[in-house]
């Protein structure tokens, strides 16, 4: 993120799903934050590293760490090594944001499907509250094991998860069984499951609700009310 910072303005870090890249979603997001009214929302969309993937032959794509195996689900294990290892540098983004100027709780951490993933992980593991984390399709990369380290201040981190029915990458099991752990464990989780036909995708209704409620929580943040805007935007 590394961006110089207001007080009041909003920050969000968008971590990209395996073989996408930043730019891809800036493309499919930021118009949704482009009316002058959310003009002190700034987004940063950074690009995971490339690896080759075994499980897509050996293919090379960008990824946050490894993926073990394809469709995600409930007992899905990962290498929390590699995990711990993207988690530390989305928490070096997160330092540069606050050394800033930047509240935490005008922070917020989201990302689609891999990059919901490190976004849940880097949020848990975060010495601070911030203002929000949302995961888009995905799941939680980190066995249950690691809940003792969680510090107290990120359990009050509000966390929104939607997750489509029809989803086959990853499986709805594995995004309720993560929202589920996060309730288990007393966080607030709002999860979205109001959409039996959404597959593994970024959809219009998602984002509009997305952008309401990071608009909620800077207007609760900063106490400075925000504006609403109608429910369509003329997107470009």
């Amino acid at each position: 993120m590394g961006m110089a910072a207001a007080g009041g303005y909003g920050r969000v870090l968008w971590l990209h799903g395996s073989g996408q890249t930043g730019e891809e979603s800036r493309a499919q997001v930021a118009p949704y934050f482009a009316a002058p009214e959310l003009a002190s929302v700034r987004f940063s969309f950074p690009t995971a590293p490339t690896s080759s993937i075994p499980c897509y032959g050996g293919e090379v794509i960008t990824a946050w760490f490894a993926i073990p195996e394809v469709p995600i689900t409930a007992r899905t294990a990962r290498d929390e090594k590699e995990v711990l290892k993207a988690v530390e540098r989305v928490h070096e983004m997160l330092d540069g944001e606050v050394a800033a100027g930047t509240s935490p709780s005008n922070i917020f951490v989201c990302g689609l499907s891999q990059g919901g993933a490190l976004a849940i992980a880097s949020v848990l593991l975060y010495p601070m509250t911030l203002g929000g984390c949302v995961v888009f399709s995905g799941s939680l990369p980190l066995s249950k094991t690691f809940a003792e380290s969680i510090p107290s201040e990120a359990r009050k981190t509000p966390v929104l998860w939607f997750h489509g029915m029809a989803d086959g990458v990853v499986l709805f099991e594995a995004g309720h069984a993560g929202c589920a752990f996060l309730q288990e464990i007393g966080m607030h989780c709002e999860f979205k499951v109001a959409y039996p036909a959404l597959e593994h995708t970024l959809v219009d209704e998602e984002l509009q609700y997305f952008r309401q409620w990071i608009k909620d929580r800077l207007s609760q943040g900063t106490g400075v009310p925000v504006p609403s805007l109608s429910d369509k935007m003329d997107l470009q």
